[in-house]
């Protein structure tokens, strides 16, 4: 006869413990952040919908008034034309547009622009969004490549005067706004340096993403002239965000030296560049890398007035268009964009980490 413990061993067959599985869907971690951030997008979403229509003037009355002003309509006539022309009921209750506005979402239509007459918003960001994807990423790239390898140098040659000439430099450059590098760029090296009554850099020749007729392709003639209309908006991400990953590579790295394992592996006769890649090098950057993940995000939502002031047809650039003319549906596709990419960049980086140390994913109560 089985006791009572044998048969409390036995699974009970046929049947499926919904709760069990639902319970283990909760507690994973990674379950938790998924729903954090599609709750998060949600939440920004609405937000936004509602706060474009809070600004001082719609985009019927911002199109009545240029043609009142610039062309002496009347105002009736500008009116009868802007309700004519823009497929948009701004005298419905807000409720009713934002219940439009969610269920044609979720159908995965953003809307038509109201500036670009019968465009959808989202061929105009995905015209758009990879020509800043291109630069944000090669410029964020960079900086980081420099960042982490003159952090670690002058972590190790912190006595020498290499050490407060680099982190001063790195502390000013980081202290400065990108788009107030950007205006410095184009004052210092767009007009006041010139070389023979020319200027030290042609801005007017990079405006675009590439020279007018030449030919589109992966050929070396194209991809020099997309890098070279990408270069000073490359240049200002390099700068803004190089000295932030030296100084910060810098303080890891000191502090890993400082560790006993380190010193344990000095006492074993291990060489230098082993103890850098192998112990130092791997648990300074584990911070940096989930940064890395966020920065992207941030870079391209920040990206508005970086793009305006050197005319890179970037999302960024859109967006600027978009405030100023009340495109109400390209403001909010592109918020929504960008909602979208800095929230998904935060969970890469959740996740990054959990992978590279997993105490985050168990301490947060992962299965």
């Amino acid at each position: 006869m089985s006791t009572v413990a044998e048969r409390r061993r036995v699974p009970a067959t046929g049947k499926l413990d919904v709760g069990r599985i639902l319970r283990t869907i909760r507690s994973s971690y990674y379950v938790r952040q998924v729903s954090k951030a599609l709750f998060t997008v949600f939440f920004v979403t609405s937000l936004i919908f509602f706060l474009v229509r809070l600004m001082p003037m719609n985009p019927i009355e911002k199109y009545v008034q240029d043609l009142v002003i610039n062309e002496g309509r009347s105002r009736q006539e500008a009116l009868d034309e802007a309700r004519a022309i823009f497929a948009i009921d701004l005298d419905q209750p807000v409720y009713i547009q934002y219940w439009d506005y969610l269920t044609k979402l979720a159908k995965g239509d953003m809307g038509m622009s109201l500036l670009a007459r019968g465009t959808p918003v989202a061929a105009i960001i995905k015209t758009v969004l990879p020509w800043t994807v291109f630069s944000v990423g090669v410029g964020l790239t960079i900086s980081f490549a420099i960042g982490i390898s003159l952090g670690t140098v002058i972590a190790y040659r912190r006595e020498t005067v290499l050490d407060p000439v680099v982190s001063g430099v790195s502390s000013i450059l980081s202290a400065i706004p990108n788009y107030l590098l950007a205006i410095l760029i184009i004052v210092i090296l767009g007009v006041q340096i010139k070389i023979n009554g020319k200027a030290l850099v042609p801005i007017h020749q990079m405006r675009g993403a590439y020279t007018p007729g030449i030919q589109i392709g992966l050929t070396w003639e194209f991809i020099k002239d997309v890098f070279f209309h990408a270069a000073l908006p490359i240049v200002t991400y390099i700068l803004s965000t190089a000295g932030g990953w030296t100084l910060a590579m810098k303080s890891n790295t000191i502090n890993i030296l400082g560790e006993d394992y380190v010193t344990v592996a000095r006492a074993r006769g291990l060489s230098d560049g082993r103890i850098t890649t192998a112990y130092v090098g791997r648990n300074a950057l584990l911070p940096l890398v989930s940064g890395l993940a966020i920065s992207i995000g941030f870079a391209i939502g920040g990206s508005t007035l970086i793009e305006t002031y050197f005319v890179y047809p970037g999302i960024g650039k859109r967006l600027g268009a978009a405030v100023t003319n009340r495109d109400y549906p390209v403001m909010q596709g592109v918020f929504l964009m960008i909602t979208f990419v800095v929230i998904f960049s935060n969970l890469l980086a959740d996740f990054l980490y959990s992978a590279l140390d997993p105490r985050i994913r168990i301490g947060g109560g992962g299965s």
